[in-house]
């Protein structure tokens, strides 16, 4: 098993997470029915495919034409994505996510993100331990915090390490509902 560099985790975890916020009219929403584009404002884009049974969801970016990361979200019957394996633009897996819902609600309640070069397991229980873990709280209307990041990796602060946005889907780029950017 490699080691897998400090530095490496910095430059493709902030490539993934420092991408800026989008909303439901950043879709490009003429492409085909499985797949959606969204053009950043750095000039990178993202291109949304999803599975025609609608179980996997793939986001590629690319900046200049150059595939920089490709993370597959593997989704539930209802759409939530349950799981992710991000990769760095050559194919090496770099991090895998799962998402937690809360029984009742259904509303997403936490992300753990795992090293997929680097195994860390807890001395207490023999379980693989998260890099991070980001946890969310809602409102009486139902609106989601911001998550609340725990960033098990000594030395370092979440922002440091990972950047300022979560690995959640914000707005599911197949919502026929959302009216699109032209």
């Amino acid at each position: 098993m490699k080691s897998l560099a400090t530095w490496k985790i910095c430059v493709f975890a902030a490539a993934l997470f420092l991408c800026p916020p989008c909303g439901a009219s950043d879709f490009d929403l003429s492409a085909s029915h499985n797949t959606r584009v969204l053009r950043h404002k750095d000039g990178s884009r993202s291109t949304f495919t999803r599975s025609p049974d609608r179980k996997v969801l793939t986001k590629e970016t690319t900046r200049n034409g150059v595939l920089v990361m490709r993370t597959t979200y593997f989704m539930d019957a209802g759409g939530n994505p349950r799981g992710c394996k991000i990769k760095d633009g050559s194919g090496e897996e770099l991090f895998k996510v799962s998402y937690g819902y809360h029984r009742m609600t259904g509303l997403l309640v936490e992300e753990l993100m795992f090293d997929s070069r680097v195994r860390r397991i807890n001395p207490a229980n023999g379980k693989e331990m998260p890099l991070q873990r980001l946890a969310y709280v809602y409102d009486a209307e139902g609106k989601r915090s911001a998550p609340m990041a725990f960033n098990y990796l000594p030395g370092k602060t979440y922002e440091q390490i990972f950047g300022e946005k979560s690995s959640a889907l914000e707005v599911n780029p197949f919502d026929e509902a959302a009216p699109s950017r032209r």
